[in-house]
Parts: C-alpha cells; structure tokens; sequence
C-alpha cells in the first residue's frame, strides 16, 4: 500500500457515509452518452440528468470506440437506453490533430515509443462525430430500437448545438 491514493481513500470513506444506494442500474430517462474523458465536462449536469438516469460512456474525444459501441448495445437491450447522445466539445485536444501527431506527442512526452497508440484523433470533429452517429444508427442490434443524436459541446458557454 502506498500514500498516493490516502486522499482519495480519505473522501471515499466520507462519501460512503451518504452514498446513493439501492439503484436497479437502469436508465431511468433512457439515456446514454458517449461523451470525452475531458474532465471539464459532466455530462448528467449538462443534460439536467441525476444519478441513475444514463449511463455515461467516456472516451478520448467522445469518439465510439469498440467499448463504448458495446455499452451501447447492452444498454439499449438490456438496460432501458433508448436515446443515444454522442457529445463532442470545442477546444478537444482530440480535435486538434490526426492520430501520428498523437502518437508524436505521446512519444516526445513519455520517451517511450508510442507506434501503437490509436486513439482516434481527427482535425475533421464533426465529420468524425456524424460517422459515429452514422455507425450507432445503422449496427443491426441497435438499428430502430433508440434515437441516436451527435451533439457539440462549447466548454466556454455550456450550451449544446446538435450537429446531427
């Protein structure tokens, strides 16, 4: 055990004296959102949503990757998900270069060769976020069973657009 996690370990312990219990982990509003890792979002705030309502599927840049393809499915099918939102938002560093400058910067940062790294950074955003809309609509377990909507989130007004 170490000491890097003792605060953390700290709120946990806190927290649990109030924590929510009880939850069936069902959508209760149906939603799900494929949303960015980026931790200046929240994405049940932004919606007016409250714990237990979504299911949140986060991700560099928001994008569907195979996980969040398969969260959606199994939240469709299984767990009352029949609205699908995928969140992007302005100033992503995702947005801001294609997958080898990524891996350029990565490499530079960790002095670790990082050939491998695909994490789906494209300088086309909403190009990129209507072919994930495009992907979720069309997969035949999900295909007619939820309403799929791409979405652009703007870090500096907290408003959402729909793009698609």
């Amino acid at each position: 055990m170490t000491d890097e996690f003792a605060d953390l370990l700290d709120a946990n312990r806190r927290y649990s004296t109030s924590a929510p219990r009880n939850f069936d982990g069902y959508a209760h509003a149906g939603v799900a959102v494929v949303t960015c890792m980026d931790s200046r979002l929240q994405p049940l705030e932004m919606l007016g949503l409250m714990l237990g309502e979504a299911k949140i599927l986060r991700t560099p840049g928001g994008h569907v990757t195979e996980d969040a393809l398969n969260g959606c499915i199994l939240g469709v099918n299984l767990l009352r998900v029949d609205r699908i939102l995928v969140i992007a938002h302005t100033r992503c560093a995702m947005a801001a270069c294609d997958d080898a400058e990524m891996r350029r910067r990565v490499t530079e940062a960790s002095g670790r060769d990082a050939a491998t790294l695909s994490v789906g950074a494209t300088t086309d955003q909403r190009g990129k976020l209507r072919a994930d809309v495009k992907l979720l609509t069309e997969h035949p377990l999900l295909k007619g069973k939820a309403q799929v909507g791409g979405f652009l989130y703007d870090v500096d007004t907290g408003l959402l657009s729909q793009v698609c």
